[in-house]
C-alpha cells in the first residue's frame, strides 16, 4: 500500500506540460514511421496532389525520375558537414570540453535543459557541429545521470536544427543570396544581392534567436519527467563509453608518417593560408567568402590540426561515416519531390495561387506557413529555397516588404518541420542509436508553442523594417 501510494503521489506532483510530453512521446514511439518512409510518403504526397491538380501521372513519374541524382553535390556537402562537425567535436581539445560541460548539471531535468541550450548556441556556428556536439554531450551525460529522460534529453540535442541553425552562419539561404556567384540569374533579376548584413546581422534576427532559445530551454526543462517517470538510457539497453580519442601504438615502421604530425602541419598550413587569403581577397567583404564548401574546408581543416596526427584524424572520419548513411540514400528521394514540382504545372500553380492570396499585411505569415509546409515535403534549406524564392520574393517586391527580412521569415520557419520530419535527426540517430519515434513526442511539443511564436516575430517586425529596393 505504501509503495501505491508513493507511486500516486509522484504522479499527483508531474505538471501538466509533463504529462502532456509523456503523453506525446508515448504516441510517437508507438505511431511515428521510420525516416526513410516518410520520404516515401512525401513523395506518394506530392504525387497525388499533382494528380488532382490535373497533372499526368505519367508527366510526375518522369519528372521526378529525372531529377533523381541531381541533389548529389548538394548530398555530398552535406554529408561533409556531418564528417566535419564529427571529425572537430571528437577532438580531444573539444571532447575534454564537452566532457566538462557534462560534469555541472547535477540532475536529469536540468541535464536537458543544458542540452538544448548547448545544441542552439553550436547550432548558430554550424548545424552539423550542433548535431555531434550535442549528441556526444547527451552521450556523456548518460554516464552519470540515471534520472535523465533519454528521449527528452535527444529531443533537446535536436533543437538546434529545429529551431534557430537557419538564422546562423550556416544559413543555406542567407548564404546563397550574399553571394552572387551562387544565385541563379533569373533568380537575381529579381531579388538583386542581398548581403548578410540584411538578413543575419540585423537586430530583428538576434531577438528572435533569443527569444526561442529561452523558450525552448524553459519548455524543455519543464516537460521532462521527473526521476520516477524518466525512462533512462539503460531502458533501452544501451551504456555509452568514453569516447575513445587515442590511438593504437606504432607497430610498423611504414606507418611513422601516420603517427607524424608533420604532413598535418604542412597541409594544414596550406590550408589555414588559402582561407585567409580567401576571406582577404574576397570582392564584396569576407562575409561573401561564406558558403558550403567554405564552411566544410574551415571544420575539416580545424579538425586536421586539432587531431594533429593522420591515423587519430583517419579514426575520427571512419567512426563519424555510419551518421551519414541516412542522408546519403533519403536525399535523391527527397530530389524525387523536387522534381515533381519544378518539372510539371505543381509551381506554376503553387505561385498563381501564392499570388491570388496575398497582400502586404497577410504576405510575412503566408510565406512563413507556406515555408513550413513545403518543409515537410523538401527538408533541406538551400533546395527548398531555390523552388521558393522566385515567386516569393517576387511578390515581397510587389508587397514592398524587405527582401532580407523575407530570407529571414524563411530561415525562421524553415527550421519548423524539422521538428515533425526526422530527415536531418538522423546523425543524431545514429549517435543514440535509437529511432525518431523515440524523440519525436518531444520535439513536437516543441513544434507546437514555436509555431505561433515564430508566426507573430515574422509578421511583427515584417511591418517595421523598411523596403529596400533590389540591390543589382
Amino acid at each position: 500500500m505504501g509503495n501505491g501510494k508513493d507511486s500516486d503521489s509522484k504522479i499527483q506532483k508531474e505538471t501538466a506540460l509533463e504529462r502532456f510530453g509523456l503523453s506525446l512521446a508515448a504516441w510517437s514511439e508507438k505511431w511515428f514511421p521510420d525516416a526513410w518512409v516518410f520520404a516515401l510518403l512525401g513523395i506518394v504526397f506530392v504525387f497525388v496532389f499533382g494528380m488532382i491538380i490535373g497533372e499526368k501521372p505519367q508527366a510526375l513519374a518522369l519528372a521526378g525520375g529525372k531529377q533523381f541524382w541531381v541533389l548529389i553535390p548538394f548530398t555530398m556537402q552535406m554529408a561533409m558537414i556531418i564528417i566535419g562537425g564529427y571529425v572537430v567535436a571528437s577532438t580531444p581539445a573539444v571532447y575534454w570540453i564537452i566532457r566538462k560541460v557534462a560534469l555541472i548539471p547535477k540532475n536529469g531535468k536540468t541535464a536537458i535543459a543544458w542540452i538544448a541550450f548547448f545544441s542552439m548556441v553550436t547550432s548558430l556556428i554550424s548545424w552539423g557541429l550542433s548535431l555531434i556536439f550535442s549528441g556526444l554531450l547527451v552521450r556523456e551525460m548518460t554516464r552519470r545521470l540515471d534520472d535523465m529522460d533519454y528521449r527528452a534529453a535527444g529531443a533537446a540535442a535536436y533543437l538546434g536544427l529545429g529551431a534557430v541553425w537557419a538564422m546562423g552562419l550556416s544559413s543555406s539561404a542567407a548564404l546563397m543570396m550574399a553571394t552572387k556567384s551562387a544565385i541563379p540569374p533569373k533568380l537575381f533579376e529579381i531579388s538583386g544581392l542581398i548581403p548578410l548584413t540584411q538578413t543575419l546581422f540585423i537586430w530583428p534576427i538576434f531577438f528572435t534567436i533569443v527569444a526561442l532559445l529561452v523558450v525552448s530551454i524553459l519548455i524543455a526543462y519543464f516537460s521532462a519527467p521527473k526521476p520516477g517517470r524518466a525512462k533512462n538510457a539503460k531502458v533501452f539497453g544501451l551504456s555509452f563509453e568514453e569516447l575513445d580519442v587515442t590511438v593504437e601504438p606504432r607497430q610498423k615502421p611504414g606507418e611513422w608518417l601516420e603517427y607524424s604530425p608533420l604532413l598535418i602541419i604542412i597541409v594544414g598550413g596550406m590550408l589555414v593560408y588559402y582561407l585567409i587569403d580567401l576571406f582577404r581577397t574576397s570582392p564584396t567583404g569576407a562575409l561573401a567568402a561564406l558558403d558550403l564548401n567554405t564552411y566544410n574546408l574551415i571544420f575539416i581543416t580545424v579538425g586536421m590540426i586539432l587531431h594533429w596526427r593522420p591515423k587519430r584524424f583517419l579514426n575520427a572520419v571512419a567512426q563519424s561515416v555510419p551518421a551519414t548513411g541516412g542522408v546519403l540514400i533519403q536525399f535523391p528521394f527527397y530530389a524525387v519531390i523536387f522534381g515533381m514540382i519544378i518539372g510539371t504545372g505543381i509551381n506554376g500553380w503553387l505561385t498563381d495561387l501564392f499570388y491570388k492570396i496575398t497582400t502586404q499585411g497577410t504576405y510575412p505569415l503566408l510565406v512563413a506557413a507556406y515555408s513550413a509546409v513545403l518543409g515537410v515535403l523538401i527538408p533541406s534549406g538551400g533546395s527548398k529555397w531555390v523552388v521558393e524564392a522566385p515567386y516569393i520574393l517576387q511578390a515581397a517586391n510587389m508587397h514592398h516588404v524587405n527582401l532580407g527580412w523575407v530570407t529571414d521569415i524563411y530561415n525562421a520557419s524553415e527550421a519548423l518541420p524539422n521538428l515533425l520530419n526526422p530527415f536531418w535527426m538522423l546523425p543524431l540517430l545514429g549517435l543514440l542509436h535509437v529511432k525518431a519515434r523515440d524523440l519525436v513526442g518531444y520535439s513536437v511539443l516543441q513544434l507546437l508553442v514555436h509555431i505561433p511564436l515564430v508566426f507573430f516575430l515574422c509578421w511583427l517586425f515584417a511591418q517595421l523594417i523598411p523596403y529596400v529596393p533590389p540591390l543589382k
